[in-house]
């Protein structure tokens, strides 16, 4: 009976919830606190270097913020999403949106692979037989 009992007791121990906060701590009045924010700087002191900022197109920062939940052996999950995004120009904040989980679309990631155009598949032989000559010796410096 007591072997039972502790398999039991380590497999509920193992199905425990666990939660880590990914990304930013926001605070609670997050709207209203941005709502004053005028330039970046003062974006940079309330909540500090955003993760991402935009490459194409307007220069927009972006901050996230997320709680993964981990429940033995179950699939992550994630809630408590927030981004917050701030359109920025000439070290002014134009524009600020908070989104929330409502707000965020569900994607799902395909399994499986993408095929890459025009790549070439080589076996184990043409692998070895194309790198002939790509390597210098040891030692010589090149």
């Amino acid at each position: 009976m007591k072997k039972i009992f502790i398999i039991f007791a380590l497999g509920l121990a193992a199905c425990a919830l666990q939660t880590k906060h990914r990304g930013y701590v926001f605070p609670d009045d997050l709207e209203s606190k941005v709502a004053t924010i005028k330039t970046t700087h003062q974006l940079q002191e309330e909540l500090g270097d955003p993760q991402a900022r935009t490459i194409y197109g307007d220069e927009v920062w972006i901050y996230y913020s997320a709680d993964e939940n981990m429940h033995g052996p179950f699939p992550v999950t994630y809630d408590n999403k927030t981004v917050l995004l701030a359109w920025v120009k000439n070290g002014q904040v134009t524009q600020t949106k908070v989104l929330h989980d409502k707000d965020l679309k569900d994607v799902r990631i395909a399994s499986g692979e993408t095929e890459i155009p025009a790549a070439i598949e080589l076996n184990a032989i043409e692998e070895l037989f194309n790198n002939i000559g790509r390597f210098s010796p040891t030692g010589l410096g090149q």
